[in-house]
């Protein structure tokens, strides 16, 4: 990679746990903010390329389009990408109707169960895996498995715990259940040829996980997403 290059970082906005668009349309949030410490600790200008969801970030993967990006750690992405250590540990859970009998994640196994959940998401393809009896309904992105819950579509939607407690605060008549059916790991991945640029960026999220500056980074920008409404 020529020095004069940017590197450029997919951001996938499906997560808004880790990334939210602000109202002028630029990305923002957690990735954003590693992205803009990478680039500037490699002397590169960071570019952005934004995607709503997940699976396109990994479909892309092997043309070329983007350097690094930021998803959750699947065995099945592994096939296609090399990840870090985890920056970053979030819940997977479920949404539901208040009054539905549902009160644990180990309920959702049950025939004639139907499951919204965003198509590529970690928690997809980890449901995938582990599910006997439920159904996914796999909708265009995790806020589209929401919206389709809330106009009467599915039993439940799976997803990440703060999005689903932020809907179910904007919307009586919906609760999430207590407990975890995952813990969602986050990384830096990259495309399994870029082998030295991983191992710079490695070196560089262990230092400043050490230094504390992930941690600066993460609750600065939880800060800021909460207070900006932004999903």
């Amino acid at each position: 990679m020529s020095a004069s290059q940017p590197l450029r970082f997919a951001i996938n906005l499906g997560n808004a746990v880790l990334a939210r668009q602000t109202a002028a349309g630029e990305p923002a949030g957690i990735t954003v903010e590693l992205a803009r410490r990478i680039a500037a600790d490699m002397a590169k200008e960071a570019q952005f390329i934004t995607y709503p969801t997940a699976g396109k970030v990994v479909e892309d993967a092997e043309n070329g389009v983007w350097d690094i990006a930021f998803l959750a750690v699947d065995p099945k992405r592994e096939e296609t990408l090399r990840f870090t250590q985890p920056y970053i540990t979030i819940q997977g859970t479920a949404l539901v109707k208040a009054q539905s009998p549902w009160q644990s994640v180990a309920q959702m196994d049950k025939p004639g169960v139907v499951i919204n959940v965003g198509r590529g998401a970690a928690y997809d393809l980890y449901l995938t895996r582990e599910l006997d009896h439920a159904t996914l309904n796999r909708l265009s992105s995790s806020q589209a498995a929401i919206e389709a819950f809330l106009h009467g579509e599915g039993d439940m939607v799976a997803g990440i715990r703060q999005p689903l407690e932020k809907t179910a605060a904007e919307h009586p008549g919906y609760r999430v259940l207590e407990d975890d059916f995952m813990q969602i790991a986050q990384a830096i991945c990259l495309p399994h040829q870029q082998d030295a640029l991983y191992h710079t960026v490695v070196e560089k999220l262990t230092r400043w996980q050490t230094e504390g500056v992930v941690k600066e980074i993460i609750d600065s920008e939880l800060i800021a997403s909460n207070n900006s409404g932004t999903q």
